[in-house]
């Protein structure tokens, strides 16, 4: 029986892909962390060579797209790139544990400011699109799905490339927090959001982006395994 064996992938920064390059090795070596006996490996779709190279010597790998949203780079350019070399899984942003995930991080940043949840705002920070609904949508299916857990006095969405845009999603909120709904710290998560929100004059929480939470490697590995059951 071939050893099981994944690879994670993201879209990574085209302009910079080192470091987001890094970050994927760094995650996959956590998933494989839950995953004992399994080869795990990361890459991006930007670093030149990559994916060719996580993939190779692999036998029919898991493919796991670490993206927040089902689009074109999920469902046309992936499964080109692999061209049969593995079977990918639904993405990120869509796993099914992701709102209790999502939930347990509001509660714990409740739980460390004192505040009630009756009394604070929830803002998911997403990035959107002109050009495609998916992204937009994960992030109105998480906040539903929030919404009937957290007891939260308001959730609603704001995004980078779409409406209604985070700086306007973001004014008024009062005591609030922001979650970024992305996989990695890149550009958007690093420039757009701050700025957005300063514009908003938003003095809440702001969040580490979704991906980077402690608990991202467990999930994965849960969904691998699933996904690897005959």
């Amino acid at each position: 029986m071939p050893q099981p064996s994944a690879v994670i992938v993201a879209h990574g920064f085209p302009s910079d892909p080192g470091p987001q390059e890094t970050v994927m090795q760094a995650l996959a070596a956590r998933v494989g962390d839950h995953l004992p006996g399994w080869v795990l490996r990361g890459a991006t779709l930007a670093a030149p060579g990559a994916l060719d190279a996580a993939l190779e010597g692999l036998d029919q790998p898991l493919v796991y797209p670490f993206f927040m949203a089902e689009g074109w780079f999920t469902g046309t350019e992936l499964p080109r790139r692999l061209d049969g070399r593995g079977r990918a899984v639904a993405p990120f942003g869509v796993e099914p544990d992701l709102p209790y995930l999502c939930a347990r991080i509001v509660a714990d940043i409740l739980a460390q400011r004192g505040w009630q949840a009756g009394d604070t705002a929830l803002l998911l920070a997403a990035h959107g699109s002109q050009r495609s609904r998916t992204s937009a949508d994960s992030a109105f299916a998480m906040a539903q799905q929030l919404r009937t857990r957290l007891g939260l006095r308001q959730i609603t969405c704001g995004f980078v490339e779409e409406a209604p845009y985070l700086a306007d999603a973001a004014k008024g909120l009062g005591q609030a927090i922001c979650l970024p709904f992305f996989a990695l710290r890149a550009g958007h998560v690093i420039e757009d959001i701050p700025q957005a929100l300063q514009e908003a004059q938003f003095a809440g929480a702001l969040l580490p982006p979704l991906g980077e939470d402690a608990g991202v490697p467990e999930l994965i590995a849960r969904s691998l395994q699933k996904a690897a059951r005959p």
